[in-house]
């Protein structure tokens, strides 16, 4: 059974039972837009145990808000009682909720395209806010007060540039005047809550807008600071006609396919980040930024950390940073560290970083191309095959362990690597004669 399907037949069954059942939230605003929706959000009369004795599979994840999740059809359905909120004190959740009906649950909610609800059953739209019109309009317009809508939970701030860059609105004059205005509060929110909506800003294919949005709202002053400072820090025009650090950056956000992971696209973001430390003016009076990729990597692992990214997308984000400039030695590596460099997980990615890079530079493409030509003459073979040769090899060989054996199966493997050594009676034949 679909995702629409089963939701569908949740809110069927709430209705038999007595209780009045909704669409809300982000599933009714995509489907006016014509789009999939990814979940479906049901708002409901029925009481937190009424929907429990009801559901034989629900996690109370929220019962305290009126929320539980109900697992049905290997999907997961969040059902919400109809609510209206206490006061805010912590700039994230009321301090207590009073269950109530669907005007005064959608007057609580933060924009206006996000307090609809939709009868799957009679196939209507009930607006209580004028979502409707603002989705024609394509603006984000807060319900109510949009300074009152900030206080009550402040990552909404970051959530209105994230609806107006991947749905491409609009953000109302009001709304758009308390985000310029209370930007700064954003400091009140949980680096883990920050994060996350950086992460869906930066992975939409609108990116850039986002970005844009929130040089211009003040939020990156507040959440990524390091970006602005490359403002104004002057690159050699030789190999970089587009600007300034800052331009470099932005624009290689906009070469990126729509599909990106996290650590490329927030390596596109920070690789660069060690320049304005690292800025020089030689004797000949070339501009230089010698070391910027190595502090950049340090300054990347420190912002993605305070962040809260996981360990494994920091790890793969610094690696790339750390490594973005060894793209221009390729042509001149022996074919064993060629292929160890090649075969380093991540390398698609840091590929891309050196694509995008130089396209939105100096144009100059040959590394790419490069790899691209011995990707495909290294293809019929693993990068990194299995080793001819191991420890006890070298001890039937007579050959006593210490240092010297990392040192002899190193050289090996090298050669192995660049063809010299194909086979292992090869390999030991080499070590009699060589060792």
């Amino acid at each position: 059974m679909s995702l629409e399907a089963t939701a569908r037949s949740l809110v069927s069954r709430l209705r038999e039972a007595g209780y009045t059942a909704l669409y809300a939230g982000g599933s009714v605003r995509d489907m006016l837009l014509g789009h999939e929706p990814h979940d479906y959000d049901i708002a409901t009369d029925a009481r937190p145990e009424q929907v429990q004795a009801l559901f034989p599979r629900t996690y109370a994840v929220g019962a305290h808000f009126g929320v539980i999740v109900v697992h049905e059809n290997d999907h997961d359905f969040q059902i919400a009682t109809f609510r209206s909120d206490g006061a805010y004190v912590d700039g994230r959740r009321p301090t207590e909720v009073t269950f109530s009906n669907p005007q005064t649950d959608a007057e609580r909610r933060d924009f206006t395209i996000n307090g609809l609800f939709y009868d799957p059953i009679a196939g209507e739209v009930i607006d209580y806010v004028a979502g409707r019109v603002d989705l024609a309009a394509r603006l984000i317009r807060a319900i109510g007060d949009p300074v009152a809508r900030f206080r009550e939970d402040k990552l909404r701030l970051l959530r209105a540039v994230r609806f107006a860059a991947v749905l491409g609105f609009e953000i109302e004059p009001k709304t758009w005047a308390a985000v310029l205005e209370h930007a700064r509060d954003i400091h009140d929110v949980s680096a883990e809550r920050i994060r996350d909506e950086l992460v869906k800003i930066f992975l939409s294919p609108a990116r850039v807008r986002g970005f844009d949005l929130l040089v211009e709202s003040g939020l990156m002053q507040h959440v990524l600071p390091e970006i602005l400072i490359l403002r104004g820090c002057e690159q050699p025009p030789q190999f970089h006609p587009e600007g300034d650090v800052f331009v470099h950056t932005r624009a290689m956000l906009a070469l990126l396919p729509e599909r990106v992971s996290v650590p490329l696209v927030f390596s596109v973001l920070l690789h660069d980040i060690g320049k304005p430390a690292t800025y020089n003016v030689d004797p000949t009076g070339r501009i230089r930024f010698n070391g910027h990729d190595k502090i950049g990597a340090t300054m990347t692992e420190e912002i993605l950390t305070r962040l809260r990214f996981s360990r494994a997308e920091i790890d793969a984000t610094v690696s790339a940073v750390a490594n973005h400039m060894v793209f221009k030695d390729v042509k001149e590596m022996r074919v064993a560290k060629l292929k160890r460099f090649m075969a380093r997980d991540g390398f698609d990615d840091e590929l891309e970083l050196h694509r995008v890079d130089c396209t939105s530079s100096h144009g100059m493409l040959d590394n790419y191309d490069f790899i691209r030509a011995k990707r495909e003459e290294f293809a019929a073979a693993p990068l990194i095959p299995p080793p001819l040769v191991n420890g006890h090899d070298l001890m039937k060989l007579g050959i006593t362990p210490g240092p010297r054996f990392k040192q002899i199966l190193d050289t090996v493997a090298n050669l192995q690597l660049e063809g010299t050594l194909t086979t292992r009676d090869a390999a030991i034949e080499w070590i009699k004669e060589n060792i």
